[in-house]
């Protein structure tokens, strides 16, 4: 651990002011947060308060040790990252040979045991044509869920957005062929960072509708919560309950390893720090925070986009390419109607 890590104390501390202010997921991310000692102190304890907890994890340190200490912490759910379809791929991308086998080892551990799993994949062009057989390859490992992020362009992601990055139309492309999939494949299938896949649920049910075919029953939609209800942006709490496109600041937030608070893990803005403050004075009063749930303070098409409410664009990814979170999504190709554009201002 670094010294400027929040202790383990501190770290229980945020546990209870979680547990006291409203029933959120705790997703014990990194990094790599296996590598943190009393990671499972922290998972038994938010379990203890009625947390729900679940980790995310490269898989290359699940052995089955760990993979015991894991279901003894009652974590709930592993996700672990595979970014190809095959060990060449992963690996290449991951800079680490035999990265991808111990991640397919770690996989085979966790449900020897009974502990749910799940498979993320960060889209970018070096495996893109392998999301087909990332679906099949998800399927054969029984994992409980496939979850697809498109890549943004800020933080380690910054390193290789420029020359990996796919573009809009591709993005489309792909969004498209994954609501396919989230239909036939008999698999949860969540796409994450990549809001706009919510307008393009809609537009398919739309089309199917118009042309008199059967609109598919699974599709993500707005639900609501009774459980954070009277909490600023709260947010249903099933692992896969979907809400609008990007969640930063009402459904997810970042707790870093420093204690900042940021609107999710990759919008590098700091709302509030728990060394300094409550999580529910930096939830419920950050000006930041604030910004971002207030949908007309979008620039661009998506401020005036009639898919707004469910897409909102990803802010972190506006902010990655323009430096400014307002600004609209860079990777979308939809054109909102023209007659809902504001008039200019003399």
């Amino acid at each position: 651990m670094s010294p400027d890590d929040l202790s383990t104390r501190e770290c229980l501390e945020i546990v209870d002011q979680l547990a006291s202010y409203a029933p959120f997921i705790l997703v014990l991310s990194g990094g790599e947060p296996l590598w943190r000692r009393d990671v499972f102190d922290i998972a038994k304890h938010a379990v203890s308060r009625g947390i729900r907890v679940a980790l995310a994890t490269n898989g290359t340190l699940l052995d089955e040790a760990m993979a015991e200490r894991i279901k003894d912490a009652g974590i709930v759910r592993v996700s672990i990252s595979l970014d190809g379809a095959d060990r060449i791929t992963h690996d290449s991308f991951r800079g680490h040979d035999g990265a991808f086998d111990a991640a397919i080892r770690g996989l085979g551990h966790l449900q020897e045991l009974g502990i749910s799993t799940q498979i993320n994949t960060t889209v970018s062009k070096h495996n893109s044509h392998q999301l087909p057989e990332m679906v099949e390859l998800a399927k054969q490992l029984k994992v409980d869920a496939f979850h697809l992020f498109l890549l943004v362009p800020v933080g380690c992601g910054l390193t290789i957005a420029e020359d990996q990055s796919v573009d809009a139309a591709e993005a489309e492309r792909i969004l498209n062929w994954f609501y396919d999939r989230s239909i036939d494949s008999g698999m949860e299938l969540k796409a994450t960072c990549a809001p706009q896949y919510y307008r393009i649920a809609r537009q398919r049910r739309a089309e199917d509708r118009k042309a008199g075919l059967p609109v598919a029953a699974q599709m993500p939609h707005p639900q609501h919560a009774s459980a954070l209800k009277g909490h600023p942006g709260g947010q249903p709490t099933d692992l896969n309950q979907m809400t609008r496109g990007c969640l930063a600041a009402s459904g997810v937030c970042f707790i870093s390893h420093r204690g900042s608070v940021q609107p999710c893990g990759y919008l590098p803005l700091e709302a509030g720090n728990l060394r300094r403050q409550t999580f529910q004075e930096v939830w419920e009063k950050s000006p930041l925070f604030h910004d971002l749930r207030d949908l007309n303070n979008l620039d661009g098409k998506c401020g005036y986009c009639e898919f707004k409410q469910v897409c909102m664009g990803c802010r972190a990814r506006a902010f990655g390419v323009t430096g400014d979170f307002h600004d609209e999504e860079p990777f979308c190709v939809y054109e909102p109607n023209p007659s809902r554009r504001p008039a200019m201002q003399p």
